[in-house]
């Protein structure tokens, strides 16, 4: 069966992006999924959407996806700006068929897919931006196997197999013990076995487990592969800093993967 790439959390880094993309492209692999998030933050979302529209065969609604196509809520002054922005860039689009193309994409992104194990190599998969409760913006962290381990349980009871999550930009593996295993702990592969696993696959256009490398992961067959890839980190901050209506900290933080 043919791999199958996963990508999340763009944030219109169009730097990362083209990085992924042409890593991808590089190791052959034709299929590729986006859980969502793919305008907020960054300074390109016109490109990078008009990217995943013509890659991807797969794309989810993310929390920043939703607020740019409807209203920002209970988010902070630089992400809630950034959206409005977002919106405005959107609108202020002269070619009215690309303006359409973009708008259409958005209004009409699902919030979970399902892969059958016929056509995933890893099996069955559910597909989410955010958790299996709440697949838009419920946030599932390292950290929650030690701080809310029922709310852990209570996620794999709601999949039967693999469920695969971005939105909160750390990739891992969850297991439902509750236990969390960063890529570098599983030496960059988690190999499948009986076991559910719920899998974040990390962010494309702003990483924050301190690795400044854009990251996505590769479904091959009983493998989840986690991949890191260099862009030009200073060239995406320097596009954030001349953008008046950007808080300078959305570029920033970059430099520090966080």
């Amino acid at each position: 069966m043919e791999p199958i790439a996963v990508i999340s959390d763009i944030h219109s880094n169009l730097e990362a992006l083209t990085a992924v993309l042409d890593d991808i492209s590089a190791k052959a692999i034709r299929q590729i999924i986006c859980l969502g998030d793919i305008v907020g933050y960054g300074p390109q979302p016109a490109e990078c959407l008009d990217l995943v529209l013509d890659r991807c065969r797969i794309t989810l609604m993310g929390n920043h996806d939703f607020a740019v196509m409807y209203e920002p809520n209970n988010f902070n002054f630089g992400a809630e700006g950034a959206c409005y922005w977002t919106r405005k860039v959107l609108e202020a689009e002269t070619d009215k068929a690309a303006r359409r193309r973009r708008w259409e994409f958005l209004g009409n992104l699902p919030v979970k897919s399902v892969l059958s194990a016929d056509e995933c190599p890893v099996g069955q998969t559910v597909l989410v931006h955010g958790s299996p409760r709440r697949p838009i913006n419920e946030y599932i962290f390292p950290d929650d196997v030690y701080n809310a381990p029922n709310k852990i349980q209570g996620m794999f009871e709601r999949f039967e197999n693999i469920c695969l999550i971005g939105h909160a930009h750390v990739p891992g593996v969850f297991l439902p013990t509750p236990d969390f295993y960063s890529p570098d702990e599983l030496g960059g592969v988690y190999e499948l076995d009986d076991h559910k696993a719920m899998i974040n696959v990390g962010s494309v256009g702003q990483p924050r487990d301190r690795d400044t490398r854009a990251g996505y992961v590769i479904l091959q067959e009983r493998q989840v592969r986690f991949v890191r890839v260099a862009y030009d980190v200073e060239a995406t901050i320097s596009k954030v800093h001349a953008i008046r209506e950007l808080d300078n900290y959305l570029g920033n933080r970059l430099r520090e993967g966080r």
